[in-house]
């Protein structure tokens, strides 16, 4: 390393000297790690370790080319924008300070109470210094309550100033319109926030409790009657308390007898029994509401009681030795009243409750007295004999004189006179066959399909009617559960297969394809497609007819001379297109 020169020699080669004995020559280090922490430390020794001067800097002339701008190498430093002015309205938006407060209103008139303490809610939107004062509503408290003082800038002095969150504090008074008001406590956002501002706030106090209110919610004054058994505490005891059980009386070893329901009422407060039928819809029976009327059932009768005039005198004390009581009413247990035998098999939840406290029954499982009946014996049609439809055979079983089956009324009358007619081809092997043509008509009423095969002139073949109307079986269809061709059946390519004969669908007439296109759930894509493709064929420019078609067919010349289609009742403008352009 090169020692300092002497003072006063300049800095140049040959005035300067080496000292040889100095062998290190590399910058201490100045980072290093404390608890796994990396902290930086000021180096003491320079390079070869010359101990550097303790005051190189003073703190002030750090900070000074800390903030000392590169004027030179970088030019004048630019000025920071200023900040982004936020408005009071975007600042403060939905911010409100909440005050507990309350004021004292006077009763002149009024003998329990001489002031009512009644408690409100200060609220301060900051966003525009305005302050409402809301009193909570309290149920039946006969005083209209809730908004006092609508939102609105509130003055505080005759000068005109108003209120600010600054006035604001816990343990002052507020007068707003002649009414003081004493705040007592804030929520907590608005104690972090005047304290965030520098305000002091004042301890917390108890909210003042209205006299009257406090003394309405005393316990009422109970009166305790004396413990001996009177007639009076069990009524006032037991009022209004009854215990129902729900019963059955099997009457089936009498002639023409059943079973039938009831339900029986024991009434807590004078020991009385009640007996109640269950009536059922269409049971045949008239709509006495009570078997027995409601009194008290004797349970063991003394023994010169039997010849008792009971149809005509009431029984009393002197020929009853033992009343039913609650205790005897036990579900599961039958029960006789008056020579009839009831069982009992199930009670309401406040029975079952009262039991449980007072005789410590807890368990009164519900019995199931309800009887099976024999599961109904399954009607199987017998097989399809051949004749006729599926549905005209199977009404020979349903009736003892057959009737025609029900036909759809409203499918008949919206789709009256509605028919699709196609053009189909006969697949057959036989190559006379390969020519003929075909017209499927399928009336949308019935669902039912025709074939008409126009006529040819010097065709070998009489052409008319090929099949009347009626249903056709689908091929894959069994004779007990047939199904039949639909319209979503019919479309373009498709093959309709007839009691053994195939036909290729060729074309459709413009309703077919009106039907389609308001119908288009019903239909398979492949269905659309292939009259999709089927349009855009036609939409192509058509070719000429050559002179043996009017030869061949002179009907169709004198259709075309017309801008028209032969008016008979299998041939149709769809026929023409498709054969002869």
């Amino acid at each position: 390393m090169v020692s300092n020169p002497v003072h006063g020699l300049p800095f140049l080669p040959g005035t300067s000297f080496r000292d040889s004995t100095k062998t290190a020559f590399h910058r201490s280090q100045t980072l290093g790690y404390r608890n796994g922490y990396a902290i930086a430390r000021r180096p003491t020794v320079g390079i070869g370790g010359d101990r550097l001067q303790f005051n190189q800097l003073s703190q002030a002339e750090l900070d000074e080319l800390a903030n000392k701008a590169p004027v030179l190498t970088y030019g004048q430093p630019k000025q920071a924008p200023p900040a982004d002015f936020i408005p009071a309205h975007v600042a403060f938006d939905k911010k409100v300070l909440k005050f507990d407060a309350y004021f004292q209103e006077d009763v002149p008139i009024s003998t329990e109470e001489h002031y009512r303490i009644r408690q409100v809610n200060i609220y301060y939107y900051l966003e525009d210094d305005s302050m409402s004062i809301i009193e909570p509503v309290v149920e039946n408290s006969g005083i209209p309550q809730g908004k006092l003082i609508k939102r609105q800038r509130l003055a505080k002095n005759d000068r005109g100033d108003h209120y600010h969150w600054k006035d604001l504090n816990r343990g002052i008074n507020i007068t707003v319109y002649g009414k003081t008001f004493h705040v007592v406590d804030c929520d907590q956002f608005t104690q972090t926030f005047l304290e965030s501002q520098g305000i002091e706030l004042n301890p917390p106090e108890k909210m003042a409790l209205d006299p009257y209110t406090e003394l309405r919610k005393q316990p009422p004054r109970k009166y305790v009657t004396p413990s001996d058994f009177d007639q009076l505490k069990q009524f006032l005891t037991f009022d209004k308390q009854v215990l129902r059980f729900y019963a059955t009386w099997d009457d089936t070893d009498n002639m023409f007898g059943e079973c039938r329901n009831y339900i029986i009422h024991y009434y807590l407060m004078d020991d009385t029994v009640e007996i109640r039928e269950v009536h059922e819809r269409n049971d045949g029976r008239d709509p006495f509401p009570l078997l027995v009327n409601r009194q008290r059932m004797p349970k063991v009768l003394v023994e010169n009681a039997k010849n008792f005039p009971r149809c005509v005198l009431e029984i009393s004390d002197q020929e009853v030795l033992e009343w039913y009581t609650a205790k005897d009413f036990i579900v599961g247990k039958p029960l006789t009243i008056l020579g009839r035998t009831f069982f009992i098999y199930d009670c309401d939840p406040f029975t079952r409750q009262y039991y449980k406290e007072k005789f410590g029954i807890s368990d009164l499982p519900r019995i199931d007295v309800s009887k099976q009946e024999p599961p109904p014996v399954k009607q199987e049609l017998p097989p399809y004999n051949g004749f006729g439809l599926f549905e005209d055979s199977a009404q020979n079983c349903f009736v003892l004189i057959p009737k025609a089956p029900k036909t759809n009324v409203i499918k008949m009358l919206l789709n009256d006179n509605k028919v699709l007619r196609y053009l189909a081809a006969l697949e057959s092997p036989i190559p006379e066959d390969k020519d003929r043509r075909f017209v499927f008509s399928y009336f949308l009423a019935t669902d039912m399909i025709s074939i008409f095969e126009p006529p040819v002139r010097n065709s070998g073949i009489i052409g008319g009617k090929y099949l009347g109307r009626t249903k056709v079986v689908k091929p894959n269809s069994t004779a007990d559960n047939p199904v039949y061709y639909g319209p979503s059946d019919f479309y373009i390519g498709a093959m309709i297969e007839v009691f053994g004969h195939r036909f290729i669908i060729l074309d459709t007439d413009e309703y077919v394809l009106k039907y389609m296109e308001s119908n288009a759930a019903q239909y398979t894509p492949e269905a659309l497609s292939s009259i999709q493709n089927h349009i855009q064929k036609q939409e192509a420019p058509a070719s000429k007819l050559d002179k043996s078609t009017f030869t061949r067919f002179p009907w169709l010349h004198i259709s075309l001379l017309k801008g028209g289609c032969v008016n008979i009742p299998t041939a149709s403008y769809f026929f023409y297109k498709s054969i002869y352009v």
